[in-house]
C-alpha cells in the first residue's frame, strides 16, 4: 500500500512539473494582443494619385516592371483591366497605396520616400476611417523616407524604440495595409541587422522574416514592447511576392533624417568624394593586413575634399572619428551621417603604414542625388550593379570614350554571376558602347535572355571580356 502511494506521489509530481513547464513555456510566447491593441491607432492608411503618361496603346502596369532582387511596393503595380489602356502620349491617372504612421499629435507622419514619389495627391486615411489631405514635407530617397502633414490635432502617435537595441532572434511585428487591407498585422523575428542592400549604401537595414506585401511599405515595425523600431520598406523575391525576407530601415537612422526634414525641408550630408571598392581577403594580404577590413579608395575626385586634404588612391579607411570601417558599406554611412563642414580624422592604411589624415567634409553635391532616377534604379537593379560616372581623366588614362565604374555588385545578380566586381569599369555590353549611366540603362533594357552576351570591362587596367546572361523578367 505504501509503495502504490509512493507511485502515485511520484506520478502526481511530474505530471505538476510538466504543467509548470508547458506553463512556463506558453508565458515565453510572444503575445501581440496588447501591442496591437494600443499601436492600431496610430498606424495609417495613404493612397496617392498621380498623373503618368501611358508609353503605348497596350502596356499596363505589371509586375515586369519591378526589378528582380529588391522591389519597392506602391502596390500599384497591377494589371490594367481590359479597355483601360490608353494611347500613346495621352496621360491617365494612376492610384497607389501604402502605410504610414503619427509621430506627433499635430499631424507630422512617417512613411517611404517610394510610396509618394511623384504624387500629386496624397490621401491619409486614419483608424477612425478619417480621410485627410496630407501635404510632403519633404523625402529623402537615398533613405527611403518621407514626412507628411496632415491638418489635424490630437492625434494618436506612436511611441519610438533605440533601433540600435536590436538584436537577432528578437520577436518583432509590423502593421500595415497590405493590398488595402487596412490593419493587418504580421509577426516574425529579427534575422539580421546592419544588412547593405544595392544601391542603399546610407542604410543598415533590419532584415526580418516578417510577411511584407505590397501596401506594407511606409509601415511601423515593433518590437514586443510596441516600439516602432523601423520603417518597413523593401523585399527580397525571385517570385514577385514574399518570400521570408523583409527589410526595415532602423527608427534611428529615419527619425535623424526626418528631423532635417521638419526642419529644413531637405537632408544634408557629409561628402568625402571617393569611390571605394571592398578590401579582400587577397587583396588584404597584398597590403600587408592580417584580416580583410576597411574601404579602399579606388578614385577620387579632383575637385573633392578627399583629394583636396591628401587623400590618395590606393588608402585604406580603417577608422572615421574613432569609428572602425569594417568593411566598404560602413564609410558612406559614418561620413553621410556626418554634417557638411565637419572636420572628421580618418585612420589610414597607406604603403603599409598607419597614418591619420584630418578632412574637411563637403556637401553631398546635386548632381549625384539627381542619379537616383526610378528608371536608372530598375535597370541597375536588374544587372545586379549600382555604377558611377567615370572621370574624364580616367578615360583618357584608359583611352576610352565613355564606360561606367562599378560601385557595388549585388551578390546574387547577374553580373556577380558573369564575375564583375567592384571597381571595374564596364566599358561595351553586347558589341554596344556604354557611354554612361544613362545609356547603361538603355543597353539593359533591350538585352536578350535567351542567350549571353559578351560584356568588355577594364579591371587593373587591363581590357577583358565576360559573358552575361539575363534572366527574363
Amino acid at each position: 500500500m505504501m509503495r502504490t502511494l509512493r507511485y502515485v506521489s511520484l506520478w502526481m509530481l511530474l505530471a505538476a512539473s510538466l504543467l509548470a513547464w508547458q506553463g512556463a513555456m506558453a508565458r515565453e510566447l510572444p503575445d501581440f494582443t496588447e501591442l496591437v491593441e494600443e499601436a492600431a491607432p496610430g498606424v495609417v492608411n495613404i493612397s496617392t494619385t498621380r498623373t503618368v503618361e501611358s508609353r503605348n496603346p497596350f502596356q499596363g502596369f505589371n509586375q515586369e516592371e519591378i526589378p528582380e532582387i529588391f522591389r519597392h511596393f506602391f502596390g500599384d503595380r497591377f494589371p490594367m483591366p481590359p479597355g483601360m489602356e490608353q494611347g500613346p502620349g495621352r496621360s491617365q491617372e494612376r492610384q497607389s497605396l501604402g502605410s504610414g504612421f503619427i509621430i506627433s499629435e499635430d499631424g507630422y507622419i512617417m512613411t517611404n520616400a517610394h510610396v509618394v514619389d511623384g504624387a500629386d495627391e496624397i490621401v491619409v486615411r486614419l483608424n477612425d476611417r478619417r480621410e485627410l489631405a496630407a501635404e510632403l514635407v519633404g523625402s529623402d530617397k537615398r533613405t527611403d523616407v518621407a514626412v507628411l502633414k496632415v491638418e489635424a490635432e490630437s492625434l494618436p502617435t506612436l511611441r519610438l524604440g533605440d533601433s540600435d537595441d536590436l538584436r537577432v532572434g528578437e520577436w518583432v511585428a509590423a502593421i500595415g495595409s497590405p493590398f488595402g487591407f487596412d490593419h493587418s498585422v504580421t509577426a516574425g523575428i529579427v534575422s539580421a541587422i546592419d544588412r547593405t542592400l544595392p544601391r542603399d549604401a546610407y542604410v543598415p537595414f533590419i532584415q526580418t522574416d516578417v510577411a511584407i506585401n505590397p501596401g506594407n511599405s511606409g509601415g511601423p515595425l515593433f518590437n514586443l514592447d510596441g516600439e516602432v523600431v523601423g520603417i518597413n520598406s523593401q523585399i527580397f523575391t525571385r517570385s514577385g511576392g514574399f518570400m521570408g525576407l523583409s527589410f526595415a530601415i532602423p527608427i534611428n537612422v529615419a527619425m535623424d533624417v526626418a528631423d532635417q526634414l521638419r526642419s529644413d525641408g531637405q537632408v544634408r550630408r557629409g561628402w568625402l568624394g571617393v569611390m571605394i571598392q571592398p578590401v579582400s581577403r587577397d587583396l588584404a594580404e597584398s597590403f600587408g593586413m592580417d584580416e580583410p577590413r576597411g574601404a579602399l579608395i579606388a578614385d577620387l575626385d579632383p575637385e573633392g575634399p578627399a583629394a583636396r586634404d591628401g587623400l590618395r588612391a590606393g588608402d585604406i579607411i580603417l577608422a572615421v572619428d574613432g569609428a572602425r570601417v569594417h568593411d566598404s558599406s560602413t564609410l558612406p554611412r559614418l561620413i553621410g551621417r556626418t554634417a557638411p563642414g565637419s572636420e572628421v580624422e580618418l585612420e589610414l592604411l597607406r604603403d603599409g603604414e598607419r597614418e591619420t589624415l584630418e578632412v574637411t567634409l563637403g556637401d553631398w553635391p546635386d548632381a549625384q542625388v539627381a542619379a537616383d532616377l526610378p528608371e536608372q534604379e530598375s535597370q541597375q537593379a536588374r544587372l545586379g550593379v549600382s555604377v558611377s560616372e567615370l572621370e574624364a581623366s580616367e578615360r583618357e588614362r584608359l583611352g576610352i570614350e565613355g564606360g561606367v565604374r562599378i560601385l557595388e555588385v549585388a551578390p546574387d545578380g547577374a553580373a556577380a554571376a558573369a564575375g564583375l566586381r567592384p571597381g571595374d569599369v564596364l566599358v561595351s555590353i553586347d558589341h554596344r558602347t556604354v557611354a554612361g549611366p544613362d545609356e547603361l540603362v538603355a543597353l539593359v533594357r533591350e538585352l536578350p535572355t535567351d542567350r549571353a552576351v559578351p560584356v568588355r570591362l577594364y579591371r587593373d587596367g587591363r581590357s577583358l571580356f565576360v559573358a552575361l546572361r539575363l534572366d527574363a523578367d
